[in-house]
Protein backbone atom coordinates (compact mmCIF):
# COMPACT_ATOMS: atom_id res chain seq x y z
CA UNK A 1 0.00 0.00 0.00
CA UNK A 2 1.39 3.82 -0.95
CA UNK A 3 1.87 6.05 2.20
CA UNK A 4 0.62 9.68 2.26
CA UNK A 5 3.39 11.09 0.77
CA UNK A 6 3.93 8.72 -2.40
CA UNK A 7 0.26 9.75 -3.22
CA UNK A 8 0.84 13.52 -2.90
CA UNK A 9 3.86 12.89 -5.43
CA UNK A 10 2.10 10.69 -7.94
CA UNK A 11 -1.24 12.23 -7.42
CA UNK A 12 -2.64 8.66 -7.77
CA UNK A 13 -4.24 5.86 -5.56
CA UNK A 14 -5.32 2.36 -5.21
CA UNK A 15 -8.31 1.37 -6.52
CA UNK A 16 -10.11 -0.15 -3.55
CA UNK A 17 -9.82 2.79 -1.49
CA UNK A 18 -12.36 5.15 -1.58
CA UNK A 19 -10.92 8.74 -2.26
CA UNK A 20 -13.03 11.72 -1.88
CA UNK A 21 -12.33 14.99 -3.54
CA UNK A 22 -13.97 17.93 -2.07
CA UNK A 23 -14.48 20.95 -4.54
CA UNK A 24 -15.88 23.96 -2.20
CA UNK A 25 -16.22 27.31 -3.70
CA UNK A 26 -16.07 30.83 -0.87
CA UNK A 27 -17.83 33.82 -2.23
CA UNK A 28 -16.16 36.54 0.51
CA UNK A 29 -18.36 40.04 1.05
CA UNK A 30 -17.05 42.34 -1.52
CA UNK A 31 -13.44 43.20 -1.02
CA UNK A 32 -12.61 40.41 1.37
CA UNK A 33 -11.26 38.04 -0.33
CA UNK A 34 -7.47 38.33 0.19
CA UNK A 35 -8.08 38.32 4.28
CA UNK A 36 -9.80 34.74 4.08
CA UNK A 37 -7.10 33.64 1.76
CA UNK A 38 -4.28 34.72 4.38
CA UNK A 39 -6.46 32.83 7.46
CA UNK A 40 -6.38 29.97 4.68
CA UNK A 41 -3.23 30.02 4.08
CA UNK A 42 -1.89 30.23 7.83
CA UNK A 43 -4.11 26.97 8.59
CA UNK A 44 -2.84 25.15 5.42
CA UNK A 45 0.14 23.98 7.43
CA UNK A 46 -2.15 22.10 10.15
CA UNK A 47 -4.68 21.08 7.61
CA UNK A 48 -1.47 19.03 5.45
CA UNK A 49 -0.47 17.55 8.51
CA UNK A 50 -3.60 15.39 9.14
CA UNK A 51 -3.62 12.25 8.66
CA UNK A 52 -5.32 11.43 5.23
CA UNK A 53 -4.76 14.17 3.46
CA UNK A 54 -3.39 13.82 -0.06
CA UNK A 55 -4.39 17.25 -1.61
CA UNK A 56 -5.74 20.72 -0.09
CA UNK A 57 -4.97 24.43 -1.71
CA UNK A 58 -7.18 27.12 -2.72
CA UNK A 59 -7.10 28.79 -6.66
CA UNK A 60 -8.74 31.85 -7.92
CA UNK A 61 -9.22 32.12 -11.68
CA UNK A 62 -6.92 32.80 -14.19
CA UNK A 63 -6.71 35.59 -16.00
CA UNK A 64 -6.73 36.29 -19.54
CA UNK A 65 -7.35 32.52 -20.35
CA UNK A 66 -9.89 32.70 -23.04
CA UNK A 67 -14.04 32.71 -23.54
CA UNK A 68 -14.30 29.21 -22.84
CA UNK A 69 -13.51 30.03 -19.26
CA UNK A 70 -16.47 31.00 -16.75
CA UNK A 71 -14.68 33.08 -14.18
CA UNK A 72 -16.02 32.64 -10.49
CA UNK A 73 -14.73 36.34 -10.55
CA UNK A 74 -13.01 38.63 -8.12
CA UNK A 75 -14.44 37.94 -4.47
CA UNK A 76 -14.59 33.74 -4.94
CA UNK A 77 -12.13 31.18 -4.38
CA UNK A 78 -12.16 27.99 -4.89
CA UNK A 79 -10.71 25.01 -2.07
CA UNK A 80 -9.24 21.86 -3.83
CA UNK A 81 -8.98 19.11 -1.56
CA UNK A 82 -8.21 15.06 -2.36
CA UNK A 83 -8.48 12.99 1.18
CA UNK A 84 -8.02 9.36 1.51
CA UNK A 85 -11.32 7.82 2.93
CA UNK A 86 -14.80 9.83 4.04
CA UNK A 87 -13.37 8.95 7.50
CA UNK A 88 -10.51 11.33 6.55
CA UNK A 89 -12.68 14.36 5.30
CA UNK A 90 -15.06 13.80 8.33
CA UNK A 91 -11.86 13.93 10.81
CA UNK A 92 -10.58 17.04 8.80
CA UNK A 93 -14.16 18.98 9.52
CA UNK A 94 -13.78 18.33 12.95
CA UNK A 95 -10.37 19.18 13.76
CA UNK A 96 -10.15 22.03 16.11
CA UNK A 97 -8.01 24.17 13.94
CA UNK A 98 -10.86 23.92 11.62
CA UNK A 99 -13.15 25.42 14.29
CA UNK A 100 -10.72 28.07 14.99
CA UNK A 101 -10.20 29.01 11.09
CA UNK A 102 -14.06 29.07 10.62
CA UNK A 103 -14.58 31.36 13.77
CA UNK A 104 -11.84 33.83 12.39
CA UNK A 105 -13.53 34.12 8.62
CA UNK A 106 -16.76 33.86 9.51
CA UNK A 107 -17.86 37.41 9.58
CA UNK A 108 -15.59 37.72 6.05
CA UNK A 109 -17.81 34.78 3.78
CA UNK A 110 -20.92 36.20 1.62
CA UNK A 111 -21.57 32.29 1.05
CA UNK A 112 -19.58 28.94 1.18
CA UNK A 113 -20.78 26.03 -1.00
CA UNK A 114 -18.80 22.45 -0.56
CA UNK A 115 -19.00 19.68 -3.01
CA UNK A 116 -18.17 16.22 -1.82
CA UNK A 117 -17.07 13.66 -4.70
CA UNK A 118 -16.08 10.56 -5.40
CA UNK A 119 -14.01 9.54 -8.53
CA UNK A 120 -16.03 7.98 -11.56
CA UNK A 121 -13.60 6.16 -13.54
Amino acid sequence: MMIVSQLRETNCKLEDEPMIHVIAIITAKPGLRDAILREFRANMPKVHAEKGCIEYGPATDTPEIGKFQTPFGPDTFVVIEKWESPDALKAHAAAPHMAAYAAKTKDMIASRVIHVLSPAA
